[in-house]
């Protein structure tokens, strides 16, 4: 069946000239052409493609570096001027297995996803592989997009071994996607919007001498902030804007519920302690009653949320 559809392979690299040419040679024989994008790299990463015998190769070369989201989006492009039917998007680092794209695609092939990402984290001896320090953040950084992107049944959303369907992906905003390492959480949330079906598929990674440009404490101190404004807009788009359904009654309610009880308790405790008084017993229930039940209104919502993820392919 995938030989009935094209197939193009993305490929964006900076400072890659030790992996990637080896990454290339993996690449199946089924993929009509390897777009690789080479991100004004400082060494000699366009040598080592060309040096490469490969006639489906196209090296596009970017005159400033513009982040893998750049580099990724300008051969997505590529791809859709081709019109190709499958968008695979490979790091060049040779983490990944080029020779597992058949089975990443293998769900939209069979019509099942419209977009599907590798999923590293399904047995022990590919969690034993991952540095401990990259284990942790990726296992927290992935519940905090899973939040955010509302795709709650992908558990390896940073994972950068993806395959789109060119359907898909002419509904996505390319112009609006993040150049930086915040692309891959960027374009869950456009898949959400548009209401994409996505898919793990289990995959695993090698890790060998490889030097991730990603910097782990760049993630902590940017990612949230970025992640919690991307959670706000998801909800106010999709349950205010768009549609309004129980979810927007309960959570609405429930932060207003919890917003009073803790700003009624905070003011009578201030009151109270000033005058040196106890506060009665009926006071603190006024606070405690609403906090309570706020909690569970919004607990109740996370959990409606939940149920929202997109079911079927587009």
């Amino acid at each position: 069946m995938i030989e009935r559809y094209t197939v193009y392979v993305v490929m964006p690299a900076y400072n890659e000239a030790a992996h990637i040419a080896e990454v290339i040679r993996h690449v199946p024989a089924f993929v009509d052409k390897i777009v690789v994008v080479d991100d004004h790299s400082s060494d000699d990463t366009a040598q080592a493609v060309q040096e490469v015998r490969d006639s489906r190769i196209e090296l596009l070369r970017n005159s400033e570096n513009r982040g893998v989201g750049g580099a990724t989006i300008r051969g997505y492009r590529r791809a859709l001027k081709d019109k190709a039917d499958i968008v695979v998007k490979i790091d060049s680092d040779g983490q990944m297995n080029p020779e597992l794209i058949a089975d990443l695609i293998k769900p939209i092939v069979e019509g099942k996803a419209n977009y599907t990402k590798g999923f590293r984290f399904h047995d022990q001896e590919t969690l034993r592989k991952i540095p401990k320090l990259r284990l942790v953040g990726n296992v927290l950084l992935s519940y905090m997009i899973k939040m955010a992107s509302g795709y709650w049944d992908i558990f390896d959303p940073v994972n950068g071994f993806t395959a789109i369907q060119t359907n898909t992906l002419k509904l996505l905003d390319l112009d609006r996607l993040s150049k930086d390492y915040f692309f891959e959480t960027n374009m869950l949330c456009g898949l959400y919007r548009v209401q994409a079906k996505v898919k793990d598929v289990m995959l695993p990674t090698y890790y060998g001498d490889e030097i991730s440009n990603l910097s782990p404490l760049k993630t902590i101190f940017q990612f949230p902030n970025r992640l919690f404004l991307t959670y706000v807009r998801r909800i106010v788009w999709h349950y205010y804007i768009r549609d309004f359904s129980a979810f927007s009654l309960l959570f609405f309610a429930g932060w207003v519920l919890m917003l009073f009880g803790a700003g009624f308790g905070a003011v009578q405790w201030y009151a109270n302690a000033a005058k040196g008084v106890l506060t009665s017993t009926g006071t603190v229930m006024i606070s405690i009653l609403p906090l309570v039940l706020g909690f569970q209104m919004i607990l109740q919502a996370v959990i409606l949320d939940i149920h929202n993820v997109p079911k079927d392919p587009l």
